[in-house]
């Protein structure tokens, strides 16, 4: 799979808010990909049923935890995923959050170790993506998969993510959108979500090598940062702050709803993106 492959929208969603009627609606709607966040595990029944319920839609794991399931188990659910749907599902994997786990090794080294039973399993190196957000890491994907994943970003992280992976790999940066036109009660909702990776040091570092502060990033967090990592507005608006990080050298933009109907949240943004075009 290159990344021309995957259409320049896709929806991310925790592996359990996602059903395959909606992963069709999804489809229909023009999006190219659900990614299926929260660390689901290896065995992945999730990504087959939403690929069972669709056509031509791609299924990616954003991410599979390097932590909690082991790389043979995640290899084998590729390839009987792949058999079934060729060309259809990308492993994406990544290193989660250290502090959630009670064995503690250098992420870096069990991603590369991870990479390498990959490797000897044949997963190809086209199908998997790795969750990245430093220069190390962002090289690491572009050496030993089809690209990165970033999470929890902005368009300045797209534009120097694209440096650092040159301009072949894949970049599929989230982001998360409120459509909600009154600023007081759109942050709310998104504070809710980005407070929970306050607590990360993997995100709050990255964070402040784009330029946000202590006070930014002191709970409950500056409406700055809530701005930036939850956009919000009108269906307008938001296309305008994706369409930065296409502009900004992302391949594709994995659109994370935090409102309660997500899909009516996606066919507003549809509608929105396609008359930017």
């Amino acid at each position: 799979m290159t990344n021309r492959g995957l259409g320049r929208l896709g929806v991310w969603r925790h592996f359990s808010g996602v059903t395959p009627e909606e992963a069709a609606v999804v489809e229909g709607l023009g999006f190219g990909t659900v990614w299926l966040g929260g660390s689901p595990g290896a065995d992945l029944p999730v990504a087959e049923s939403l690929l069972e319920a669709t056509e031509n839609l791609v299924v990616g794991t954003s991410i599979v935890n390097v932590w909690a399931s082991p790389a043979k188990d995640a290899a084998e659910s590729f390839h009987r995923i792949d058999a079934r749907f060729p060309g259809r599902f990308i492993l994406g994997i990544g290193a989660g959050h250290p502090e959630h786990t009670d064995v503690y090794r250098k992420p870096y080294d069990v991603l590369v170790e991870y990479l390498d039973v990959l490797d000897e399993a044949g997963v190809p190196q086209d199908r998997r993506a790795l969750a990245a957000l430093g220069p190390r890491v962002l090289r690491l994907a572009r050496d030993r998969t089809a690209g990165a994943l970033p999470y929890l970003t902005t368009p300045d992280h797209t534009r120097e993510a694209r440096a650092t992976l040159g301009a072949d790999a894949l970049l599929v940066a989230e982001q998360k959108v409120v459509l909600d036109a009154d600023p007081a009660t759109a942050r709310e909702t998104g504070r809710q979500t980005v407070n929970f990776y306050l607590d990360l040091q993997n995100y709050t570092s990255n964070l402040r090598r784009l330029g946000y502060t202590d006070e930014d990033l002191t709970k409950p967090g500056s409406d700055r940062l809530v701005d930036a990592l939850a956009l919000h507005g009108t269906a307008a608006d938001i296309a305008a702050g994706i369409t930065a990080h296409l502009d900004a050298g992302a391949d594709q933009v994995a659109i994370q709803s935090l409102d309660a109907d997500y899909i009516a949240t996606l066919r507003a943004l549809a509608s929105a993106l396609a008359a930017r075009e």
